[in-house]
């Protein structure tokens, strides 16, 4: 039985294989962007690759690069966590569409806890990346803990050091969370983090690892980098009021109320979202293609690739805690969004 551990064990080696064959073989295609998504493009890059020859060389370099590579068409896709708006993607001639959905979570390096054990809030969140609550001890944290021992010890902001989705999902969601933060810092995928004693680290993996290596650290990465580096992560509390902790099922529970093609480009929001069982940072990540492509027939990989993913990486999606796009949307991304990009 493959489990989860071996899965993500096996992204680095898809990786590598992947970036082995886009420089053997001329049908392979290039994409670049999120890291958030990037496991699960690895493992449905090294299925894929076995199953048709055809090979994924994805640089996993950020949604703000992935989005500078697409526009300089130097890649076949880009990939981002940020949607792109409706009135920039018809400036640039792009489609753009959901192709996995995930979350961002809280993880933090306290000696004793385990995973979900400490409760957050929104507004608690906001004040500790805010610069606001400095010390582990401190009585808000405390009081949504009862009978948890907290250190005295300083809290140290990791944040991502480059452009990301994953800085935007975070980011959208304090800002509705947290009249303050929407104030003072708002939301981007790059924006100026207000705590003293902020770190930045390049990429989930480097957020993840500055978070493992930093006493009293406290940072946000995509779930599946919080299990593969074995971070501890926190329980939050959602628009319902109630304490959660982050899996493939509480991804799937913000994400069932979404209109997808109520806003151009599909860019919907998901923080936040209502139920019992939701998790309030889940998010998409999208795809971006140009509807008239420079290179035809690897844009039209390109579609293969992931109308390839949508039928048949459901389950490795789920065993590394992404929830799959739903058949009903695909479908729809098939007849409204592709049969916009001229692959003839």
């Amino acid at each position: 039985m493959i489990t989860k551990r071996t899965l993500l064990k096996s992204v680095a080696a898809a990786t590598f294989a992947a970036l082995a064959v886009g420089t053997a073989h001329a049908a392979d295609i290039t994409g670049a962007g999120a890291t958030f998504p990037f496991p699960i493009y690895a493992k449905w890059a090294e299925m894929y690759k076995a199953q048709t020859g055809t090979g994924l060389n994805y640089q996993s370099i950020g949604s703000s690069g992935g989005l500078r590579q697409i526009r300089a068409k130097t890649v076949a896709f880009g990939a981002s966590d940020a949607p792109v708006s409706g009135a920039d993607l018809d400036k640039d001639g792009m489609v753009q569409f959901p192709a996995i959905i995930g979350g961002t979570i809280p993880v933090f390096n306290l000696e004793g806890f385990a995973q979900g054990e400490v409760r957050i809030t929104g507004p608690v969140l906001a004040e500790m990346f805010l610069g606001k609550i400095t010390n582990w001890n401190d009585p808000k944290i405390a009081a949504l803990n009862p009978g948890k021992t907290f250190p005295n010890q300083a809290v140290t902001v990791v944040h991502r050091a480059d452009g990301s989705g994953t800085t935007f999902n975070f980011t959208d969601y304090l800002s509705v969370v947290s009249k303050d933060w929407a104030d003072t810092v708002g939301k981007g995928a790059a924006v100026k983090w207000p705590a003293p004693t902020s770190v930045g680290g390049r990429g989930n993996e480097g957020v993840a690892a500055n978070v493992s290596r930093t006493k009293g650290a406290i940072g946000y990465v995509e779930y599946a980098y919080a299990k593969k580096n074995n971070i501890p992560y926190m329980s939050m509390q959602n628009a319902d009021g109630k304490f959660v902790r982050p899996d493939d099922k509480s991804f799937a529970a913000a994400a069932a109320g979404v209109d997808w093609f109520s806003v151009p480009g599909m860019g919907v929001s998901m923080v936040n979202a209502k139920g019992a069982d939701s998790w309030p940072i889940s998010t998409a990540s999208f795809i971006l293609m140009y509807k008239e492509p420079t290179n035809k027939a690897e844009s039209a990989e390109v579609l293969k690739f992931f109308d390839w993913a949508f039928k048949n990486g459901g389950a490795a999606a789920v065993e590394l805690d992404y929830v799959p796009m739903p058949a009903a949307v695909t479908d729809q991304i098939r007849t409204r969004v592709w049969s916009q990009i001229n692959n003839k």
